[in-house]
């Protein structure tokens, strides 16, 4: 989502960090610049006004400007202005002091609301909670068949009634319900319109007024840009909000509905939709967001996504065929598996520090392809050529090639590959690496 301002800012604080120390004018330049690359990602001027008043005042005092490393300074100031204007903390989903909880999910249509509700209910089962999904959107009868499907790919009960029923007579049902499945949580998915009118906003206060939820969670597609600020605005004046969930931020997006929602409504981000999988919602920390801003990383996303997709138990048999230097195709291909599962190689390598502002040269749009490439090649092996590529002779690789839709050509470049790395971990398992490469792999 902040592709572009990212290598903006990137390039400017390199800018500054060649020219050593730094005057008046040298850092008024650089905040011009910043200036116009935060307008040109379509963040709110009040924000870019508000944001660059402060960091101004900051970075001009004496302490900065005479220390040792007056760029890094003014990184770390950016850095963290970009946080207060994100929120400061990560703010939480709060539950009702008797359950169940209700959340209540408002939006425009096409923002992404019944799948968003559907990603958080897979959160919350995720971390050990009872959901329920409710079908409310009565005007849309796709909107009930959809959720319906989707809580059915995710093993979450879903509450409809027949479609001339009420919003308000279907959430007094789902409420009941819940109580009879002991369910904690219970996800409204509610009406939507192509725009904010008074019938909208007179059907969802009502239902807020009846059901009192504890959340009344707005879902706002992030590539609208300002349209996202100003929809979030009319919501939060006329229903009350208590979070934001922001979807689609995968999408071409310039990234300027995240940085001026929160500062213009006052209301926190709490999720971000980052693609179309149940899994693909994020709790949104603004620390992480604004190091990924300013193209520092962000491992602890990283981490904890290594932490959810990897089997524990499969991933130390790998570990222990690594060690005796019995590394096959088989494992080769569960690797790169659990490496896609966490996302895409540009989201991967946007949170790894120092990697962002290289993620497009490097990925190019051409890797994921050559990911799927690889997977077929190896499928359409045999589980003997698969243990040991060494039989794989001329006539083999054209069965191959012929199997997987690709060339001999491909099936050589795969094979050389696997072979770099079946030599790297016969090297780590002999413990002949290089001494600083041992190293870091004993710190792991």
């Amino acid at each position: 989502m902040f592709e572009a301002l990212t290598q903006k800012i990137s390039k400017i604080f390199n800018s500054l960090a060649s020219r050593g120390k730094l005057s008046e004018k040298d850092v008024d330049e650089a905040l011009r610049q910043i200036r116009l690359a935060l307008l040109e990602a379509d963040v709110n001027f009040r924000v870019v006004k508000s944001f660059l008043a402060v960091v101004r005042e900051r970075a001009l005092m004496a302490k900065v400007l005479e220390s040792l490393t007056p760029a890094q300074q003014i990184t770390k100031i950016v850095n963290e202005e970009l946080i207060a204007i994100l929120g400061k903390e990560q703010s939480r989903l709060m539950a009702a002091n008797r359950p169940p909880s209700v959340a209540m999910l408002v939006g425009l249509q096409g923002s992404g609301k019944t799948t968003t509700a559907a990603k958080l209910a897979a959160h919350l089962k995720q971390s050990g909670q009872r959901p329920l999904l409710v079908a409310a959107d009565a005007r849309r009868p796709a909107a009930i068949e959809q959720l319906v499907k989707l809580g059915h790919q995710i093993d979450i009960p879903v509450f409809t009634k027949e479609k001339e029923a009420s919003p308000l007579s279907i959430c007094m049902g789902a409420m009941k319900r819940a109580d009879e499945i002991a369910a904690n949580w219970v996800l409204i998915d509610t009406q939507g319109r192509l725009h904010v009118d008074e019938i909208l906003i007179a059907e969802l206060a009502q239902l807020k007024r009846e059901i009192k939820p504890v959340e009344t969670l707005l879902v706002v597609d992030a590539m609208t840009g300002q349209d996202a600020v100003n929809v979030a605005e009319e919501f939060n004046s006329s229903v009350g909000l208590t979070g934001l969930i922001l979807t689609k931020t995968d999408g071409d997006a310039r990234g300027g509905a995240a940085l001026s929602i929160r500062f213009v409504t006052g209301v926190s981000i709490k999720f971000i939709g980052t693609g179309e999988k149940p899994s693909a919602l994020e709790p949104f920390y603004p620390d992480r967001m604004a190091s990924r801003i300013l193209g520092m990383g962000d491992v602890m996303t990283l981490i904890e996504k290594a932490e959810k997709t990897f089997d524990e138990k499969k991933a130390k048999q790998v570990a222990g065929r690594i060690r005796t230097a019995a590394f096959s195709l088989d494992d080769f291909l569960w690797q790169l598996r659990q490496v896609r599962k966490m996302g895409t190689l540009t989201e991967l390598m946007e949170m790894m520090p120092g990697f962002s502002k290289l993620a497009p040269a490097m990925v190019n749009g051409h890797e994921e392809d050559r990911l799927k490439k690889i997977e077929a090649i190896v499928l359409s092996m045999t589980p003997e050529e698969r243990y040991s590529p060494a039989i794989i002779n001329g006539s083999r690789k054209r069965r191959i090639a012929r199997g997987s839709g690709t060339s001999s050509a491909d099936v050589n470049q795969l094979l050389s590959q696997f072979y770099q790395v079946q030599k790297f971990t016969k090297m780590a398992a002999s413990g002949t690496l290089p001494k600083d490469l041992m190293g870091i792999l004993r710190k792991r």
